[in-house]
């Protein structure tokens, strides 16, 4: 019961500050506009000691390499469960589900789209031999580089060579199309709870669980920008990451549910006196 009454309240606080209107309207200019553009001048500040600043840390072995799979459990099962258990029907769950499959595939065609741009852009370097004292360093002390033609970034990298091309950051755009995406499917639990609708102990931990996600993919993303900051691509990453976002968020869904478009999150599942946007996140 004391459990039951700790779930209760923290969601309720968590679920107001997610559907409040000045957060859902801000939150992505905190998150790319502040955080991505500022986020590297933390290097400044952290020790490079520290276990964060290895690549080869648990949070980043566990949930970066599979940031979008995570995102898809958790969001998923929540937007599932909150759509069948107000409606029951099957279809408009798989019609809310179908946001995040065009999330996915966005994500992967991204992906190869930035692949091909930096394979296409790159070239293949490698190290200099060790050589005596005055030579073979460069005016930083950095070995000098030949530049080896021919090579895509996957044999270059695998044989233990350096690629220089044009890049975005990958780990950015994903850790910030995931964090707008949990804010956005999250924040109609706030009106639905306003409602009065059910919110049994199941559907409250799987949106604490999103909170939770949410909170680590930030953690992790102000890891990566001030223990390995890369300020051109990183703020690149995020800004592909927005533009996403707002592209599906604030523009395709707002056309309304059809057969081409799935609508907004909260469309379909609370009635209100507002009439049009029917629960619909702003």
């Amino acid at each position: 019961m004391f459990l039951n009454t700790i779930l209760v309240v923290v969601t309720d606080l968590a679920a107001g500050l997610l559907g409040n209107a000045s957060v859902r309207r801000h939150f992505h200019l905190l998150l790319t506009g502040c955080l991505v553009m500022f986020g590297p001048a933390l290097s400044l500040w952290v020790s490079q000691y520290s276990v964060f600043a290895k690549r080869t840390h648990f949070l980043y072995r566990g949930f970066l390499r599979s940031g979008w799979g995570w995102t898809c459990v958790f969001v998923g099962s929540f937007v599932f469960l909150l759509s069948f258990s107000v409606r029951r029907s099957l279809a408009l769950s798989l019609r809310h589900l179908s946001r995040l499959a065009v999330a996915g595939g966005l994500w992967v065609g991204f992906r190869q789209l930035l692949g091909f741009l930096e394979n296409a852009t790159g070239s293949c370097y490698e190290p200099l031999a060790s050589s005596p004292e005055g030579q073979g360093g460069g005016a930083n002390g950095q070995p000098l580089l030949l530049l080896r033609e021919g090579e895509s970034k996957a044999v270059c990298v695998g044989s233990g060579m350096l690629w220089r091309g044009y890049e975005v950051s990958e780990d950015t755009f994903l850790l910030c199309l995931c964090c707008l995406i949990l804010a956005e499917e999250t924040a109609v639990f706030g009106p639905y709870l306003t409602l009065g609708g059910a919110s049994g102990a199941p559907l409250r931990l799987l949106f604490l669980f999103c909170v939770l996600l949410l909170s680590l993919w930030i953690f992790l993303l102000l890891c990566l920008l001030a223990y390995f900051p890369q300020f051109p691509t990183q703020l690149l990453g995020g800004a592909l990451g927005c533009l996403t976002w707002r592209g599906l968020y604030q523009g395709w869904y707002r056309m309304g549910p059809s057969w081409y478009c799935p609508g907004r999150p909260g469309v379909g599942l609370l009635t209100t006196k507002a009439g049009p946007k029917d629960g619909g996140t702003s």
